[in-house]
């Protein structure tokens, strides 16, 4: 693949990337199933890194080459799914002579932008996958993506009727339905990595308010934390939440409330020098949340300790 374009190439539809990767043009401009096999990158006018306008889910086998998700590494070698949504930029590094197998669905959002599932799918995490963050499945789990998916495809050769949207709509909501549920999964099989991510969390926190970066910086956000670690911030607070029962942000306000307490008890700064060290512009949102947090207020709090 000859890579000539530098900036992010937008792809705007569906017709475009079949060109591009030098297809037959689908059989319908809003969605698209793509054999794997069919695709061979001798197109020199592949771009070098690119933004789909539509949701592209792909269930892949024997492709070891690498691929970028923004400045970031994507696990795509080891992972089964992949699932991206329109706006993200993808880069691959991908051989002349290199053949992989599987199935790629794309979806543009005019397609369900009449039907519940249209707002549905953007409330899916693993639209939202980052570095290392693949869908890992079992046998028996491909097994069912990959028959959802051939589902989709016999539809999509069929000929085209009244019917045909709302059966391949039907289609691909439960296909996506299933991969939540493996999405969600994955959090718990995987959970070695998981609390290794929550230590780091931990760590994270801990050395933001330690070396004084809230009062230079401001309180961390779910964004400063999720990039440190390499996560897209709904993946973060999904794998949190499922370990936890807590997001990204309430780890954070737990951890502002843990150093708020310590100062609270242990010093004699007032309440609004402990809000400005913790990041707060105004003391007052300080003692809001702390009140929110610990039903009693700053200076009550204190007053148990004298």
């Amino acid at each position: 693949m000859k890579k000539s374009i530098k900036r992010p190439y937008r792809i705007h539809s569906i017709t475009e990337l079949h060109r591009l990767l030098e297809l037959p043009a689908p059989q319908h401009p809003l969605v698209s199933v793509v054999n794997l096999n069919d695709i061979r990158y001798s197109c020199q006018q592949m771009p070098e890194s690119f933004v789909y306008s539509f949701y592209s889910i792909c269930i892949k086998k024997d492709f070891y080459n690498r691929m970028k998700y923004g400045q970031n590494y994507y696990d795509f070698d080891t992972g089964v799914v992949t699932s991206f949504a329109p706006g993200q930029v993808l880069s691959t590094d991908v051989d002349e002579d290199s053949s992989f197998s599987g199935c790629w669905l794309i979806v543009h959002p005019d397609f369900v932008r009449h039907y519940p599932l249209g707002k549905k799918m953007t409330t899916y995490g693993f639209f939202s996958y980052a570095v290392h963050e693949a869908l890992h499945l079992s046998e028996k789990e491909e097994q069912k993506l990959t028959a959802i998916m051939q589902d989709i495809t016999e539809e999509y050769h069929s000929s085209l009727d009244t019917f045909s949207q709302d059966v391949i709509v039907s289609h691909i909501e439960l296909l996506l339905t299933y991969a939540n549920r493996f999405y969600n999964r994955q959090f718990i099989t995987r959970q070695h990595a998981s609390h290794d991510v929550l230590i780091q969390v931990e760590l994270l926190l801990s050395e933001y308010f330690d070396h004084g970066k809230a009062s230079e910086i401001g309180i961390p956000t779910v964004h400063y934390i999720s990039e440190k670690l390499n996560m897209s911030p709904n993946y973060l607070s999904d794998l949190l939440r499922t370990l936890t029962g807590r997001s990204t942000q309430q780890h954070i306000h737990d951890k502002l409330i843990e150093k708020a307490k310590e100062s609270l008890s242990t010093t004699s700064l007032s309440v609004g020098e402990i809000a400005y060290q913790l990041g707060f512009e105004y003391p007052q949102s300080f003692s809001k949340l702390f009140k929110n947090k610990t039903q009693v207020s700053p200076l009550k709090f204190r007053q148990t300790f004298n």
